[in-house]
């Protein structure tokens, strides 16, 4: 580094606005367990940062948290000491600088000479000395030589050496290997697909306007399976006008298929009476609110959580819809009164851990026994509140066995119900849709249908 006249040294340059902005959501998820596709956003619009920096923050962020435990593992490698000897701020340091090293064409130089100039600001010489020797141990090689070397075996451990080479927590691995089962060869591209940027989907409002006119409308191109779907190739959809007037709505178009599919199961008798019991933030309640609308049919949605109830209204304004604050274990609504009904059960989330970054490594094991619970009590007030003949449709953004086929399994032991294919009912627009599984009950995937990972089982209630 030069220095002025004098000897003195010149001042410490601190991070571009684009590594800033990546370092502080870094600390905002490390620190405060913030998300990062809230946090940055928010930070770029107060910053000004836009265009290419804009972009160069995204990856770096987005990016550093989904490859966490990679980066980690590599940092304790190369500085020979573990995590809980480096101090967290420090250590946010080493992750941005690590990201840039072996996942980007960053020229290795400013990685690191940027990453040890802020580490001086941050600290001292010494803690920038500490960085500057871990980043250049790290910098000597490639990101597949130090899979290579810190990987569980291939041979000993096959899913582990899949999840680690794809910065996945092994558990989440083994949990998707068992949900593919027969496929289970699919681990790598299912893995791969968390990291790529998801396709932002529209949903159009039935009645109001068409996939084709939202398409023309927004630039976009009408969707392969659900006939409301459009795919986006870039932008930001809450400008577009059909989403700030309510005739479109920005939804993954495998939520889009299960509300669909509701709406398509055959039941017995009458067909008016329609309930969304988990119905927070309110895509779904709106879809189906407005499917019901040419149905002759009127949805109430449940939603126990003010701020989320909040949103529900919002997303089903302009339709005839009772949402109600109420727990769906205890709605106090009259018994086998609906004639279909969507329990979108809390879940993980694990089937959408591509729309957030740091998900897969905040998720912890432990999670699922309490989740699994709750979801088979929320199942079973659905079937309480159907009537004879009608329709369960349960459904998670999980592939877990647990919060899938297992909560099913408990639900055809226990309640008066039986499984119908449900097959069919996503299997019904304009393109053919495969993959979904042996029956009789659906499981979408990213790397198959461009969705997130959406489970549903269609429960027909027979008292």
């Amino acid at each position: 580094m030069s220095r002025p006249q004098g000897g003195r040294r010149a001042p410490r340059k601190p991070l571009d606005p684009a590594r800033k902005a990546a370092f502080d959501v870094l600390r905002a998820v490390s620190e405060r367990d913030a998300y990062a596709n809230l946090v940055l956003p928010a930070l770029l619009r107060e910053r000004h940062v836009a265009g290419r920096d804009a972009a160069f923050a995204t990856e770096l962020a987005y990016g550093a948290c989904r490859a966490l435990g990679l980066l980690d593992a590599v940092i304790v490698h190369a500085a020979n000491r573990p995590l809980d000897r480096i101090d967290p701020v420090l250590l946010d340091l080493l992750r941005l600088g690590t990201y840039q090293l072996l996942r980007t064409r960053v020229d290795a130089h400013a990685a690191v000479d940027t990453t040890v100039e802020q580490a001086a600001i941050e600290f001292d010489t010494a803690r920038a000395g500490f960085v500057n020797g871990t980043l250049r141990t790290i910098a000597a090689r490639d990101e597949q030589s130090w899979v290579a070397e810190l990987a569980p075996a291939a041979d000993a451990d096959p899913v582990g050496h899949i999840a680690f080479t794809h910065a996945h927590p092994r558990w989440i691995g083994q949990a998707f290997a068992d949900a593919l089962g027969a496929e289970a060869a699919e681990l790598g591209a299912l893995l791969a697909s968390d990291d790529d940027r998801p396709q932002v989907h529209l949903a159009a409002r039935p009645g109001v306007i068409t996939a084709s006119e939202l398409a023309q409308a927004a630039d976009g191109e009408v969707g392969r399976f659900s006939p409301y779907a459009v795919y986006l190739s870039g932008g930001d959809p809450g400008q577009l006008d059909a989403v700030r007037d309510g005739s479109a709505q920005v939804q993954d178009e495998g939520s889009q298929l299960v509300a669909r599919a509701l709406t398509l199961a055959p039941l017995d008798g009458t067909d008016g009476r329609w309930l969304d019991l988990c119905a927070g933030p309110g895509g779904k309640a709106s879809l189906l609110a407005a499917i019901a609308v040419e149905s002759g049919a009127r949805l109430t949605a449940v939603e126990p959580t003010p701020h989320r109830a909040e949103l529900v209204e919002q997303a089903v304004r302009g339709l005839d819809v009772e949402v109600l604050r109420v727990d769906g274990r205890e709605t106090g609504l009259p018994p086998a009164s609906f004639d279909r009904v969507l329990v979108d059960a809390p879940c993980t989330g694990l089937g959408a851990l591509r729309r957030r970054p740091e998900a897969r490594w905040r998720r912890q094991p432990g999670d699922v026994p309490a989740l699994a619970k709750l979801q088979k009590q929320l199942l079973a007030a659905a079937i309480a509140l159907t009537r004879d003949g009608g329709i369960v449709m349960y459904a998670t953004c999980s592939p877990h066995l647990a919060e899938t086929v297992g909560v099913v399994a408990d639900a055809l032991r226990r309640q008066p119900v039986r499984a119908i294919d449900t097959r069919p009912l996503f299997d019904a627009g304009s393109t053919p849709m495969t993959g979904l599984g042996p029956g009789p009950h659906v499981q979408l995937w990213p790397h198959r249908h461009g969705t997130d990972a959406m489970f549903a089982a269609a429960l027909k209630v027979e008292r």
